[in-house]
Order: structure tokens, then sequence, then C-alpha cells
């Protein structure tokens, strides 16, 4: 029986011929990340294993991004923390304010991760670098703090469900109604600690910022990891990023899967994630009439310049609904300035809306635009758990920019098409 591509990685991070699902193997490690929330619990765990020092300090990553610039006293002790970390032990990869950004975003830009890495964070959406065929997944920050002492780690080896994607998309729909249909299909636990591998012709009809959208979000399937095969988009991408070698792993013939699911891109329609669960699914034509109160373009998600683009397309010209809230958080600083260049940041401000500086801020209920009880929010982050982004009697709704760009319009959930 052959291997999937995940388990090849993890086979040559291991030095063995061969892994299958459930065995138990210890890995090297191609990057450790953390972020201003996760790395000072591991910084504290290091210490307690009295450790000299780093296994390497080009590995690591640590980027200050939840709470930044620091929303309270207790978010400035954490950063400070990370960064007194940073600088005794001289890491290279340390991003605070002015340089920072939004830690799934800021890594691939920087030419931090690449095709065949093993890739381990203390978030968990440190899966999104699977879009370019890496082994990305998220952990505790114990296993951080071992990743960062020792440059390796402990992995069940997962077994894989394959997704075929086909066809291609229509208009305004994107990766995130691609990874919240799958989520609707196979609901949350539906990949519980496997492998989502995407395949198919349909992916060449897919962007980069599709596929880091895709791959963030398997996660919210329950899945170890996600990843994509590495085509010429994909070797484009880290051509122009990295400097940094490459590998390419490919699934075998005769690879196993638990099961197989085929997305057709050209049927798909745009889909929001009704509260308080991402496998609450519902396609654009099904919502009814949902009043809003605030939308959010943002996240590691889908704040990349491409949704930028989206986002504006759609307000240019146009107004925010009167009494709504529209807040746009661009994932990094270039992305910022990409999109400043271009127009969008005034697009969005001569709209009615307000530009924040790179930070996760509301998504994980952090600042920059908590809820209130029984408000509802449109965003175009990953989870809409209860009380997820402030008072547990608020909602949230998951939605791709270009539904998130028109809801603010219109002050309901609604389609680009409705306009």
């Amino acid at each position: 029986m052959g291997m999937t591509m995940t388990q090849k990685i993890l086979a040559a991070h291991a030095g063995l011929d061969k892994v299958c699902a459930g065995q138990l193997i210890e890995a090297d490690l191609d990057l450790v990340l953390g972020n201003d929330i996760t790395s000072p619990v591991a910084i504290h765990e290091m210490d307690k294993m009295k450790v000299d020092g780093v296994f390497h300090k080009d590995k690591i990553a640590l980027v200050l991004d939840h709470f930044v610039p620091n929303k309270d006293i207790k978010s400035a002790e954490h950063c400070k923390c990370v960064r007194e970390f940073a600088c005794k032990h001289e890491i290279t990869n340390y991003f605070d304010v002015g340089e920072m950004g939004i830690e799934h975003a800021l890594l691939p830009e920087k030419g931090l991760t690449v095709a065949g890495d093993v890739i381990i964070g203390a978030d968990s959406h440190t899966c999104t670098y699977g879009a370019l065929g890496a082994f990305s997944t998220g952990v505790g920050s114990t296993d951080m703090a071992a990743g960062m002492a020792t440059g390796k780690a402990w992995f069940k080896v997962p077994s894989a469900i394959k997704i075929n994607i086909v066809g291609k998309p229509q208009k305004w729909v994107s990766g995130k109604d691609v990874i919240l249909h799958l989520i609707g299909m196979i609901g949350v636990d539906g990949a519980l600690y496997k492998s989502l591998e995407f395949v198919g012709d349909g992916i060449k009809n897919l962007s980069m910022d599709d596929r880091f959208t895709i791959a963030n979000m398997a996660i919210e399937a329950g899945a170890k990891n996600g990843i994509f095969p590495v085509d010429a988009i994909a070797e484009d991408y880290m051509k122009e990023h990295s400097k940094r070698p490459y590998q390419i792993f490919e699934a075998d013939a005769d690879a196993c899967y638990d099961a197989e699911y085929t997305i057709d891109l050209s049927t798909l329609k745009s889909t929001v994630s009704f509260p308080h669960l991402p496998e609450n699914t519902h396609t654009i034509d099904e919502v009814g009439d949902i009043k809003i109160d605030q939308v959010v373009i943002g996240s590691c998600t889908n704040g990349r310049l491409e949704d930028l683009k989206i986002a504006a397309e759609i307000l240019k010209g146009r107004k925010v609904k009167k009494g709504l809230r529209v807040i746009v958080i661009p994932a990094t600083q270039k992305i910022y300035l990409d999109a400043m260049e271009a127009g969008y940041i005034r697009t969005f401000i001569e709209a009615g809306a307000v530009v924040s500086t790179p930070t996760c801020g509301p998504c994980l209920g952090g600042y920059m635009g908590i809820l209130a009880a029984g408000e509802r929010c449109v965003s175009t982050t990953n989870r809409n758990f209860v009380g997820r982004m402030g008072h547990v009697d608020s909602e949230i709704y998951l939605a791709s920019p270009a539904v998130a760009a028109a809801s603010a319009i219109t002050g309901k959930i609604s389609g680009p098409d409705e306009l």
C-alpha cells in the first residue's frame, strides 16, 4: 500500500522509508511558530526544562499578532515576555509592532514556509501552510516548548481523506466558499485527526490566496492538516517569496484514503456559516432576511490582498449602510501597503469603513470589534463559536469577502449579485 502526500513528508522527516496511519514517529522540524498568547506559556515551560538555548535561532518564528498593538496591561506583559526571549536567544524571525502581521499570512509572505516542510505552531490555524505542499499543524504550548528546545516533535501519522476539486468557479465564488461548503458536507469532526488532501484539475483555478484560505480552515473540519499538491502556481509563489530550497512530495497512486469527496467549483454558490458552528452552512439563496450590526473583513483566513481587492471592488462608489460598523484588517504590513497603492484603503474609508493595523483582533474576541449582546456580525474569520467575538448572546456569520462587502452595503446578509 502506498503513502499519501502527508505520510511521505512525515516519513522523510522521521528518517524512515515508509510510515502508515496510526504509527507514532519522531520527526525533525523545519519551523516552530508561536504568537503573543501561546509563546509565553511555551517560554515558561522551557524555563522548567533548564535547556541551554534553542535548537536553531533561524527555525523559530515568534509573531506578536493577537493583541498587538497591546490592548491592555496583560497583553503588554505577554509581549514583553516574548520580546525578552527573542532578544536573549537572538531569534532571527521575530516580528513585533511595525514588522508584524497575522502570523499565517506573514510567514509565507516572508518565505519561511515552503513545500516539503514539517511545521508546528502553537496556534490551531498553522495548517495554513499546507497550501504550499508542507505538512503543518497546530500544537499545544508544551509541544512548542519541546520543539524550540529539541527541533523535534512526536506525531501520530494521520490517515487521509481525498478531496477532488473539479471545474471553474463562478464570479464572486472563492476559496472561503469551497472550505465552508466542505465543512458543511462532512461536519466539524468529519476529518478528525486526518489529513485533508486536495487533488484534481480544478485546483489550477484556485489562486494561492484561495488555497491558503482552504488549508487554513482544515482544522474546522477537525483535520490534523490540509495539503495541496505543488503545481506551477505554488512554485511561482515560493520562488517569488523565498530563497529556501523546497521539496515536492506526491501521493502514491495506490495511497489509501478513508473517504473521497468531489467538489465541483462550477456549481458552487456563495456560502454562509450560521451560528454557532462552521458546519451550519447555507448557500446565499437560502439565507433569508438577516439584519446585521457589524462586518469584519480580515484575519489569517481572509485578510490577504486578493480578499481586499474583492471587497474594494464591491464597495467602490457605494456606502456602508447607516448604523453598520465595518472593520477592515489587512493581514500584514506589506498587504496594507499594496492595498494602499492599489487604492483599496481609500475605497474602504470613503465607503464608511475603518481600517486597522494588522492584528487578529476581533476574530478571537480580543479587541477592534467586540460584539455586545444581541448583535450580529458577518465576518471573514474562521470560527463562529458561542462568544467567540464577544458576548455569548451575539452571533457570527462566516462568509467570503464578497458576501461580507455586499452585506456591508445592504445592512443584511447579501450576495454581490443582490446589489
